[in-house]
C-alpha cells in the first residue's frame, strides 16, 4: 500500500523542534519534505553536537540528526532577492509549507499567510511561534521553557524555593505534533474544497492546554495549589520512591489500584479511613501514603519491588539514566529506534522512529538527515534551473 503522504511536497523553513519534527512527522508518513536553511547552516544543525568533522570541530548534533530524517536539504537565503525568486518558485510546487518564525518576520520574508495564498491557493501553511496571534504578545521570541515556565507547570513541578523545568522539551514535541494533526487536518479539507488554509501552532497555546487539570481546577473552584515535587495532588499514592538500589515511580489512581496498593501494603484498614475515601481525598493526604510507601520501597531493590507490583496490578517503573532506556530490552524489541548512517559519526546512529505506530501504513525512516544543502542543485533543477542559472545563484551568495 502507498505510503499516506505520497505524493505531497513539503518545504521546511524550520528550526530547531517545533517546526522541524512536525515535518518529519509528515515526511515520516511518506511526503517529500525539503529542508531549507541559511547558507552557512541553521541554528539547530550543531545543538547537542554527536558528530566530528574532519578537522576535529563538532559537527552536527542530536537535535538535527532527529528532527531531519526523510528530507533533502537545500541552501538558500530567502531574504536575498534572487533567493526569494526560488523561494517563490517553491512555493508554486508545494502542497505544505512548515515555518517557525515570529509573523513579522514571516511578513518580511513573504512567507505569512496572503503572500502564500496568493502564490499558491492550494498550499497549506504550517506555522508555529511562541504565543500565536491576536494578542499582544505575539512578536514575542520564546522557546519550550518559557512556555513551561509561563503555563504553571515549572511551578507545580517543583518547590516553592525552587521551580523546576522538565529535561524533556515536551512543548515542542507536543506543538509539533498538533501541527502535524493540524495540517494533516487541511489536507483533508483541500481534498473536498481544493483550497489550502493556514495551521498555527503555539508553543503557550500546547503547554496551556497539557497543564489543563491544573490550570481548569485552579479556574473552577480555586485551590491555589502550591509545589509538592513528585507527589501527585490529586491522587494516591503518586510519587518517585527510592529502593535499595535505585528509584521507581509508582502511580495509583482510582479506588480499585487503591485497594490493590493496601493489600500489598497490608495497611487494609486504611480501606475505611475517611482520609483516604476518594481520589482527591487521598491526593489531600498523600504525604502519608508517600511515607508508607517509602518505608516498603526501602526493604526492597528496584527489581523486587517492580516485580511484586507487577504482580499486584499496579502501575510502576523504573527511573532510568539515559543509558538504561537506550540498553531495555522492551524499547529494543518493539522497534523504537531506526538506525541512520551520517558523515563524522563514531559508529551507526539510532534515532527514534514515528512514536505511532499504523497498522497498515507506518512510519518509515527511508533518509539519513540531509548533509548541508546536499540537495541544493538537485532541486533547483527540478524547478527549471540550468546548470548556469544555478552557478548565478550560487555566485550572487542567493544559495
Amino acid at each position: 500500500m502507498a505510503a499516506v503522504l505520497n505524493g505531497i511536497r513539503v518545504l521546511d523553513f524550520g528550526r530547531y523542534i517545533a517546526g522541524p519534527y512536525c515535518a518529519a512527522l509528515l515526511g515520516d508518513l511518506g511526503a517529500e519534505v525539503i529542508r531549507i536553511e541559511k547558507r552557512d547552516g541553521s541554528e539547530d544543525r550543531t545543538l547537542v553536537p554527536v558528530t566530528r568533522r574532519a578537522d576535529g570541530s563538532p559537527g552536527e548534533g542530536a537535535v538535527f540528526l532527529q528532527m531531519n530524517r526523510n528530507k533533502r536539504g537545500l541552501t538558500l537565503d530567502p531574504a536575498h532577492p534572487k533567493g526569494r525568486e526560488i523561494v517563490k518558485r517553491l512555493i508554486k510546487t508545494a502542497d505544505v509549507v512548515v515555518v517557525n518564525l515570529p509573523p513579522q518576520t514571516l511578513r518580511s520574508l513573504e512567507l505569512d499567510w496572503p503572500s502564500v495564498h496568493a502564490l499558491n491557493p492550494r498550499t497549506v501553511l504550517t506555522t508555529v511561534s511562541a504565543f500565536g496571534s491576536g494578542g499582544p504578545y505575539e512578536e514575542r521570541l520564546g522557546f519550550d521553557g518559557v512556555a513551561q515556565a509561563m503555563s504553571g507547570a515549572v511551578y507545580l513541578a517543583g518547590t516553592e524555593a525552587q521551580p523546576v523545568r522538565s529535561y524533556a522539551s515536551w512543548v515542542d514535541f507536543g506543538t509539533a505534533s498538533l501541527a502535524a494533526f493540524g495540517t494533516m487536518a487541511a489536507l483533508f479539507a483541500r481534498a473536498t474544497t481544493g483550497r489550502g488554509q493556514l495551521v498555527e501552532g503555539a508553543l503557550l497555546r500546547t503547554a496551556t492546554t497539557f497543564a489543563t487539570q491544573a490550570l481548569l481546577e485552579q479556574d473552577m473552584i480555586a485551590p491555589d495549589r502550591v509545589p509538592t515535587v513528585n507527589r501527585g495532588q490529586n491522587a494516591g499514592p503518586a510519587d518517585i520512591f527510592k529502593c535499595k538500589d535505585g528509584w521507581i515511580t509508582i502511580l495509583v489512581n482510582g479506588d480499585p489500584l487503591f485497594r490493590r496498593w493496601a493489600r500489598l501494603m497490608g495497611e487494609e484498614q486504611w480501606l475505611k479511613d475517611p482520609r483516604f475515601a476518594n481520589d482527591q481525598a487521598r491526593g489531600d493526604n498523600g504525604a502519608a501514603l508517600s511515607e508508607r510507601t517509602s518505608r516498603w520501597c526501602a526493604e526492597r531493590t528496584v527489581a523486587d519491588a517492580l516485580a511484586e507490583l507487577e504482580r499486584a496490578k499496579l502501575p510502576a517503573g523504573p527511573v532510568f539514566k539515559p543509558q538504561q532506556l537506550l540498553d531495555d530490552p522492551h524499547v529494543n524489541a518493539a522497534g523504537y529506534f531506526a538506525s541512520i548512517d551520517f558523515e563524522g559519526l563514531a559508529k551507526q546512529g539510532r534515532i527514534f522512529t514515528t512514536p505511532v505506530v499504523l497498522s497498515e501504513t507506518p512510519g518509515t525512516v527511508r533518509m539519513s538527515p540531509p548533509a548541508l544543502g546536499q540537495h541544493t542543485d538537485e532541486i533547483l533543477r527540478e524547478i527549471g534551473c540550468s546548470k548556469d542559472d544555478i552557478a548565478a545563484l550560487r555566485e550572487a551568495g542567493a544559495i
